[in-house]
């Protein structure tokens, strides 16, 4: 059997400090481990010690979990909202006067995102981080070069006894790669199979189905690699107007939960501007323009540039650990594929909804950037706060979305015949809080 993929993509980022146009060192809590906290106490008494000893704030006991990467302490932030310890010229003044080794955990990895998989580490990136978005959209084969590894037997994922694995972990991973990379399908069609693919997995674990999962795993993939698939998903519902519902109600998740930077602003003013919000808008006109928006703009760009949005799916499976999901890769942990599913459509949903948005705000200048842009500031506003994927599945549970049917709905677009005359743009004036679950 073919050995699976251990992407290498990570080891490639390089921090570009101050030439970062969204540091790190602003905008959130900076949490500090018990390992380096212990670290700055011994620091040498002067100004930075003085600073480290006024910014640094302990949590309760009681708070804290037994993950010795769990935050220890906290930094206060300054009046900017930024890390104290942030010099002029944008260096972390820890590092510059002692070295990376005295980072914190967090600020020692990020944007890494490091899994154990039992005797191997594996890391994704934050897309939160403007550099590490560009290094994973912008990379037109994002998984070359690679490091093939061994392929384990069925049921021997195991080969680290204090870390193992899921069951059949290995060709599961195998499995979603190959068909998040199987370009026979488009990008919408590959989605909605892999929540089949989750949904049968589940079937089998909880003995609904009857077979065994590498063999089920093989035939599935050799169903998919033959297009016996497509005319059948050719048929699946489309209802751009119950789409454009979620994404608005995706979008504004967070608005009264999450510190809103500048630049997340930006690309919530582009969108709804984009997709004709203003005044005396509906759910109706707004579904016309974000139709016009994909035909027009949306669809021609990713056409020539199949890999950005691939590139993002990947990193995702990989960053979420999909189709486990961080709970499932616990020893024991009761299979939830089909739930892991449903979060994955959210997040590609949301992603792919701001991105039409930007699109018919831009127009034919719409670039590269402008994906950098939107995926880094929605990455940083949504995927460091702990309450947007369980919000997100409810929403879609209440919303009657987390179903086959509904991920169809949320993941296809297809043409729907442009417009004839190109909706008047408007002026990207509205703010974030004007968001509501349906219309702003």
């Amino acid at each position: 059997m073919a050995q699976p993929v251990h992407p290498t993509y990570a080891d490639r980022f390089r921090c570009i400090g101050p030439a970062c146009e969204d540091t790190c060192c602003q905008g959130w809590t900076v949490p500090i481990d018990q390992a380096a906290f212990e670290k700055y106490q011994h620091l040498p008494s002067g100004p930075l010690h003085t600073l480290i000893d006024a910014s640094i704030l302990r949590m309760p006991s009681e708070s804290m979990e037994s993950n010795k990467h769990q935050p220890f302490a906290t930094l206060r932030m300054n009046a900017a909202n930024q890390c104290p310890l942030l010099t002029p010229d944008r260096l972390c003044a820890i590092q510059a006067a002692h070295g990376e080794e005295m980072l914190s955990h967090t600020c020692h990895t990020y944007p890494r995102i490091v899994h154990k998989l039992g005797d191997k580490h594996e890391t994704a990136l934050a897309l939160s981080c403007p550099e590490a978005a560009r290094l994973v959209l912008l990379n037109p084969d994002l998984l070359a070069p690679f490091e093939p590894i061994e392929f384990p037997a069925e049921n021997s994922d195991t080969s680290d006894s204090a870390n193992p694995l899921p069951p059949n972990f290995w060709p599961v991973r195998k499995t979603v790669l190959a068909l998040a990379r199987n370009r026979a399908y488009p990008l919408w069609q590959r989605l909605f199979l892999l929540s089949i693919l989750c949904q049968r997995l589940d079937a089998i674990a909880n003995g609904e189905l009857n077979r065994g999962v590498v063999q089920f795993l093989a035939d599935f993939q050799a169903t998919a690699s033959s297009g016996a698939l497509r005319p059948a998903m050719d048929t699946l519902p489309a209802d751009p107007t119950a789409q454009v519902d979620v994404v608005l109600r995706l979008a504004g998740l967070m608005l009264h939960k999450s510190n809103i930077r500048p630049r997340f602003v930006e690309c919530i003013q582009a969108f709804t501007a984009g997709i004709g919000n203003g005044p005396g808008s509906t759910l109706e006109s707004l579904t016309a323009h974000y139709n016009f928006a994909h035909d027009r703009y949306f669809e021609p760009f990713f056409r020539r540039h199949p890999h950005i949005l691939e590139n993002y799916l990947i990193n995702t499976i990989l960053r979420c650990q999909f189709p486990f999901g961080k709970d499932g890769m616990i020893p024991g942990a009761p299979p939830a594929r089909s739930r892991e599913s449903a979060l994955l459509t959210a997040q590609f949903t949301l992603i792919k909804g701001l991105l039409i948005g930007v699109a018919g705000f831009r127009r034919e200048q719409f670039s590269a950037a402008h994906v950098v842009h939107t995926v880094q500031a929605a990455a940083k506003h949504f995927e460091h706060h702990p309450d947007f994927l369980p919000n997100a599945h409810t929403l879609l549970v209440e919303s009657r979305m987390d179903g086959a049917r509904g991920i169809a709905v949320l993941l296809r677009n297809g043409l729907q015949g442009k417009l004839s005359d190109s909706p008047r743009p408007i002026s990207p004036s509205a703010s974030p809080q004007s968001l509501g679950p349906s219309v702003p």
